[in-house]
């Protein structure tokens, strides 16, 4: 799991990318994760540009390289994960194909071109605002828009509060946060992508949005 809020780089620190890192090598990804892919796969990957906010050490983006995708780009904010990101993109000899920033999406997406995949897993309950992350993460989307975000529960609410009542007691800042999945979905759908897949988890949610196709030179919009 990568990160997406601007005090992320004190929960997610140097151990945690070297757990993540030591996790995937020897297990691949996990039940989530492997979902997300399946859907973009299914939908057509070969050729095609990734995009993904809070990758972490880039399991994902190393998965969909391998299944067909020409390069990926990955917005982070913490920096714990970017050695351990680009060991792994050496040994799978995809390191030429991988560009990695730190940066602030929500805030300076701009500073990054569109892609046919955009990925936010497991990063929307890291930001405060999602409605800016999500938004920032829709308009960089030419296809797919795919997410994963924490079911809206009792057992999320108590998980959560408990998390960042700890955060309090360590005197840190960082906090997780349980946005209302059809909220988020709105934000995606406010930027022209329709719901084509969603999977609800004992924990996570999954949503896949695709975009249909765009109005050409001179042509209004719907």
């Amino acid at each position: 799991m990568g990160c997406c809020s601007p005090s992320c780089d004190e929960f997610f620190t140097d151990s945690v990318a070297r757990r993540d890192a030591r996790r995937y090598r020897r297990r691949g990804l996990d039940g989530n994760a492997q979902r997300l892919v399946d859907f973009v796969r299914s939908e057509g990957i070969d050729g095609k540009t990734v995009l993904e906010v809070g990758g972490g050490v880039g399991a994902i983006q190393l998965e969909l390289m391998r299944a067909g995708a020409s390069t990926t780009t990955n917005a982070e904010l913490s920096p714990a994960y970017e050695h351990h990101a680009a060991e792994l993109a050496d040994e799978a000899g995809l390191a030429g194909r991988t560009e990695r920033h730190l940066l602030d999406f929500a805030q300076r997406g701009d500073e990054i071109e569109e892609a046919d995949v955009v990925v936010l897993h497991k990063v929307v309950c890291c930001y405060p605002d999602y409605e800016a992350l999500v938004g920032a993460a829709s308009a960089h989307t030419r296809d797919q828009l795919v997410l994963t975000f924490p079911r809206d529960a009792a057992w999320t609410r108590i998980g959560f509060a408990a998390m960042n009542l700890l955060q309090r007691l360590r005197r840190r800042s960082f906090r997780v946060y349980l946005h209302p999945p059809a909220a988020i979905i709105a934000v995606a759908a406010s930027h022209g992508l329709e719901p084509a897949t969603r999977h609800t988890g004992l924990m996570w949610e999954f949503a896949g949005l695709t975009r249909g196709a765009r109005p050409g030179p001179g042509q209004a919009k719907p």
